[in-house]
């Protein structure tokens, strides 16, 4: 047991970290390139997809509140040695998954079309999106599955499987737009209908192979039975972590469409630019991610071990690597801004708007970095309702709030938007590091000692 216990406090944050990277990696850029195959496609179908795209993922957030639960609770109780409790859990969040896709692909199912309709796009558009949906929904049930699998080999310090069945799965996604779009070897080119099942088939394909490792690396069998039998104290331990992780999450994206109204107003070109610059910006904050995640796991397995001040010192560590990387990656993007804004476009007024957003990132990322970094830790140490309070009144009363005053009333345009939300990221990241430094697992011991007497 107690070697059993070492070995999981004693990975370091790279052997963790490196395969997240690249999971992140091949995620973000499997998106831009299917985006890409389906605008030479059909613009519509672009469109419609990528609306689409946006229902489904605030379903998907749906899932990520008991997997982000699983990856805190199951990395502490290894931590401290509990590993029959560890598998426990790991039964449990496979369960309720279960459920929680079922319910989810059936309400996307047969209500695709009526919350499609929200977005008030219409003709091919439309026709697109809703194809897209109905599919894809069926995948969700296999998504929902496959987050909290791999949250489960995550917490064990498995992140190479998680990132090889990821690899394959981008791979057969690819592979299928190809066949669908293109229509090679003399196969009938099938557009979104084919690409949306490449999607399924892809997302099926990782729930066996994930079902497999983890009875491959973890020895725990899944079985019928787990579906039925996940324990009421796992899952309100499971929700009282996640909800309000996901709610920070929700609250980001719905912020995020707000300010995208904002932009919309400033014309098409500023939209445009808007679309380039968030692609590229990825590349500043890929690297942090990767690190935070890695972090997460670390210290919620030294919190789990009571190993108080190797989680701070683990914390600040990570914290600075991420600052200094996210500050030379994003000046150097600034420097040869241009030439990598044209590879997107050769519009004049387009490349004129992003230029100086691309400075503007500079400025922000060192403070996205900070948030990131120490929010998901904190998070780890069981301080999950600090986050999403500071949050929605930080991007409602900050980003939203100053993108509007700096971006349509000052007339600053994009660049006022980005200022905006950096001040957003940098305050937030500010208040989190402040948080940090208080030690606040000390303030939940005490509250525990209180009620125990």
């Amino acid at each position: 047991m107690e070697n059993l216990t070492n070995k999981y406090q004693e990975q370091s944050l790279f052997s963790i970290s490196w395969p997240l990277f690249i999971e992140l990696a091949l995620h973000m850029g499997m998106g831009i390139i299917a985006t890409f195959m389906l605008s030479h496609y059909s613009d519509a179908a672009a469109a419609g997809v990528g609306v689409a795209n946006q229902l489904l993922n605030i379903f998907i957030l749906v899932f990520t509140v008991t997997s982000i639960g699983a990856t805190v609770l199951i990395s502490q109780n290894l931590g401290a040695g509990r590993l029959k409790k560890a598998r426990q859990l790991s039964r449990s969040v496979f369960g309720l998954n279960f459920w929680f896709g079922i319910i989810v692909s059936i309400i996307v199912f047969l209500f695709g079309e009526q919350l499609l309709r929200l977005f008030d796009i219409q003709g091919k558009v439309f026709e697109y999106g809703l194809t897209f949906v109905r599919i894809c929904g069926i995948s969700l049930f296999f998504e929902s599955i496959s987050l909290a699998l791999s949250a489960v080999l995550r917490s064990h310090g498995y992140t190479k499987e998680s990132m090889v069945v990821t690899v394959v799965m981008d791979l057969i996604s690819a592979g299928g737009n190809i066949i669908a779009i293109s229509g090679v070897f003399g196969l009938p080119i099938t557009g979104v209908t084919g690409v949306s099942w490449a999607i399924v088939g892809a997302r099926a394909y990782a729930v066996c192979a994930l079902i497999y490792l983890v009875y491959n690396r973890l020895a725990l069998k899944l079985t019928i039975s787990d579906i039925f039998k996940a324990k009421k104290a796992d899952m309100k331990e499971l929700l009282s972590i996640g909800i309000p992780s996901a709610g920070e999450n929700l609250s980001y994206q719905l912020s995020q469409l707000v300010i995208t109204s904002f932009v919309v107003s400033m014309g098409t070109a500023s939209l445009a630019a808007r679309v380039y610059i968030l692609n590229i910006n990825m590349l500043c904050y890929l690297f942090t991610l990767a690190i935070a995640q890695g972090t997460q796991l670390l210290v919620a397995r030294y919190i789990g071990g009571s190993q108080f001040s190797r989680a701070l010192q683990r914390g600040i560590r990570t914290l600075k690597i991420a600052m200094v990387a996210s500050l030379v990656t994003s000046l150097m993007i600034a420097l040869i801004g241009s030439p990598i804004l044209e590879t997107f476009t050769m519009d004049p007024m387009i490349i004129a708007i992003g230029l100086p957003v691309l400075w503007a990132i500079v400025f922000v990322e060192p403070g996205r970095a900070m948030n990131i970094v120490l929010m998901s830790s904190l998070k780890s140490a069981g301080d999950v309702r600090f986050p999403v309070i500071i949050g929605i009144i930080s991007m409602w009363g900050v980003a939203v709030s100053l993108s509007y005053l700096l971006g349509v009333h000052y007339g600053l345009g994009l660049l006022g938007i980005w200022l905006a939300q950096g001040t957003d990221e940098w305050l937030r990241g500010c208040f989190a590091l402040r948080r940090w430094l208080m030690k606040p697992w000390e303030r939940r011991k005490k509250v525990k000692g209180l009620a125990l007497r």
